[in-house]
This record gives structure tokens, sequence and C-alpha cells, in this order.
């Protein structure tokens, strides 16, 4: 890990403890710029190593070679202008710079500037010279820069880092060729044109499984309903906001997919009228009359084809698992994935799960509570481990 002088440097950190905890063994070397920014003592006790910084000091010199051929992939993350420039013409005057030139193995970038510098004539031709220098080159982000403008050039988030590494040097892609649908996130069912009926689910669980298929090598399509959850890379995107546009965009996305899950929190009910001005105080009550939705779940379970595989979601609060083996068999789904509100992290709106799957065959698969993503993992594990080893 390669941290150069930038105040994006920040994120290094959560970077590190994320490689850390994903099982990976992490070295840390720094510029001398960049120890304006970040702690090496932080960095050494996240990554339980010595943080490098100069080629050599009164007691000791680092072995940059022994270094370029230590690693299974070298990631600069900040990569600023400077050391962009340095590495793009062979400079070589500090410990990054020579461990970079020796390296022996793949050399992921994350760039990190302001948006007239990321733009700049000089910027472009030297990413592109370490391009084609085999370097892969870590897409940056649109957001708040350090000068206070919005812009690109923002560093990736860790997260969109790491997956960017599994993508490219470590998962096998086990679901190349197949096509997948998720849907995720709640509805609104109008009321009148202000107002409307939802549930608290953020989206946050469908996100997490769309990635996670899509790192597996899967083409992945997301219907999502309305969430604050932000762009998606690398998969296709369908918004909706009704049960309706959910029933009409799942419906259409199975008939072409060969794996469907199911993870969106639709609403059951709608308005049977929605108003068509905005409803107005009067000093008394209103009756509220609501009709069921279409069952999408029911609806996929029944054109389901025999090598198509379907996972449903169960968020239940008693009966937990009567109700899920209930769901699974009377929708016809490979899957049933269980959660219940009465299990601490689980629930709308957190980052953190706890599930349990049961498969049509029998099969139970419990799993502790987890991050989202985890459980993304563990879920899509489930997927290829029964029908796709």
């Amino acid at each position: 890990m390669g941290i150069t002088g930038s105040i994006a440097a920040y994120k290094t950190i959560y970077l590190v403890r994320l490689l850390i905890k994903e099982g990976a063994e992490v070295k840390v070397i720094m510029t001398p710029a960049s120890r304006d920014f970040v702690s090496p003592l932080t960095l050494s006790t996240l990554s339980r190593n010595p943080v490098l910084i100069d080629l050599f000091d009164e007691q000791s010199w680092a072995n940059h070679v022994m270094l370029g051929r230590w690693g299974e992939v070298m990631v600069i993350a900040p990569l600023s202008c400077n050391t962009l420039a340095k590495m793009a013409h062979g400079l070589c005057d500090n410990l990054l710079l020579a461990v970079y030139l020796s390296a022996a193995c793949p050399v992921a970038l994350a760039p990190a500037m302001d948006e007239d510098m990321w733009r700049h004539p000089a910027t472009v031709e030297n990413l592109r010279k370490l391009e084609s220098f085999g370097n892969k080159v870590i897409p940056v982000n649109t957001g708040e820069l350090a000068s206070g403008l919005h812009g690109e050039g923002r560093m990736a988030e860790p997260e969109q880092i790491v997956g960017f590494l599994k993508d490219n040097f470590f998962l096998t892609k086990t679901l190349a060729g197949k096509k997948a649908f998720v849907s995720a996130g709640p509805t609104h069912e109008p009321i009148d044109p202000v107002r409307f009926i939802s549930n608290h689910s953020s989206g946050k669980m469908g996100f997490a499984i769309a990635r996670e298929l899509r790192t597996r090598g899967a083409e992945v399509t997301l219907i999502a309903g309305p969430n604050e959850l932000g762009p998606v890379n690398g998969m296709r995107l369908v918004n909706v906001n009704t049960a309706e546009e959910m029933f009409n965009a799942c419906t259409e996305a199975f008939r072409n997919s060969d794996i469907g899950v199911m993870a969106a929190a639709v609403a059951d009910y709608t308005p049977a009228i929605k108003a068509p001005a905005k409803i107005k105080k009067k000093g008394e009550s209103i009756l509220l009359e609501l009709t069921e939705t279409q069952d999408i779940l029911k609806a996929l379970g029944e054109q389901k084809k025999d090598k198509q595989v379907l996972v449903g979601f169960a968020l239940e609060t008693t009966s937990e698992r009567t109700n899920a083996l209930k769901k699974l068999k009377e929708k016809k789904t490979d899957l049933i994935v269980l959660n219940s509100l009465n299990d601490e992290g689980a629930g709308f709106g957190l980052d953190t799960n706890k599930i349990t799957i049961f498969e049509k065959t029998g099969k139970e698969f419990q799993f502790g509570s987890k991050t989202k993503q985890e459980v993304a993992r563990d879920i899509v594990d489930t997927i290829i481990r029964l029908y796709y080893a």
C-alpha cells in the first residue's frame, strides 16, 4: 500500500482496515510528504507491520527490490498529481517510487486531486502513459474536493477500491456469462401528489447483493425503489417508484435472467384511489381504502424455468421460521432469506444484518450478524455452492 501527499490519505486508514478484515497482509510505504496528512503510527497499528518511509536511515536499508517482489498487488492510494508525474517519467527520489519501479506484481492506482489538475492535459497524458505500462487506474469519483469545489478528482471510496481489487486481481468470475437481476429498496404508493405510503427500507441489502453478483462476474440489472445510495458502477440500473412499476420491471428482467433476487421491500397494499390534487384538512377524519398489490415473488415463481434460480426475502416479526418456510413453498422459490426484526443488528436502515437461508430441498444455513456486504457474500456463496459449483 503506497500513500502519497494528499488530503485523501485519511481514507487510506479505513482502506487498510478493510483489507486486513478481508484477510490480506498489508505493508504500507509512505512518501515523506504523506506524513503531513496521516500518522505512520496509526497505519503500522492497523496493518500490523512497520510503516516504511525512507530508503535508508542510520540503522537500516529498505530493500525495495524485495518489497517489489513481495506483494501480490501494489496499490497506491491516494496517488497525488506529483507522484503520478514522477511515475510516468521513471523518476525515483523516494522509497515508494523505488518499490514501484521494482514491482513484479500488478499495480493499481487511486488518483486524488482537484478537478483542474485532474483535467490538465499533462495529467491526462501521464495517466495514459501509466495505463500503457500495464497499471490499472481506479476511476475517480465526482464530489466535494479539498478546494471546496465540486467536481471530478475525488479518490474512490475505500469500499470501491477493495471491490476493484477483488474484481481485477482476486475473485474467480464464477458467474461469468450469467445474467442476474436484484430488486432493492422500498416502493412509494401515492395517496395524492405529495403523500405516499412506504416503509423504512433503505435498499442497502439489495445494493450489496447486486455488487457481489457483479463482482462474481454476473451481468447485473438492479431494480431500485426510491433510495439515497448514489450511483452504481458496472451494472444496469432501473429506477422505479410504485409496486406496479416494480412488478413490471422485475417480471421483464426475470425473463432473460439466470438468477433473480427479490430483496426489495415492496408495499403489500396501495391506495385504491389516488387523489388528483393535494388532500386538504377539513377538520374531520378521512377513510383511506387500500387494495393489495400484485405479488411479484409469486408471479416470478410461477414463470420460473428449470434452470433459473429465484431467491426471495422474508422479513418477519413473529413465527419467523414457520412463515419463511411457508413463503418458500407457496412462492415456489429456490431459496428464502429470513431476517427477523427481533434480532439485534438486523432490520431496515442498518449497515448490518443477520440471516438464515432456507433451500427448497430442506437445507438450512444460519449466519451470525455481519455487515450487509458480508451478508451479500454469504448469499451469493450459497447460490454458487448449490447451483453453480
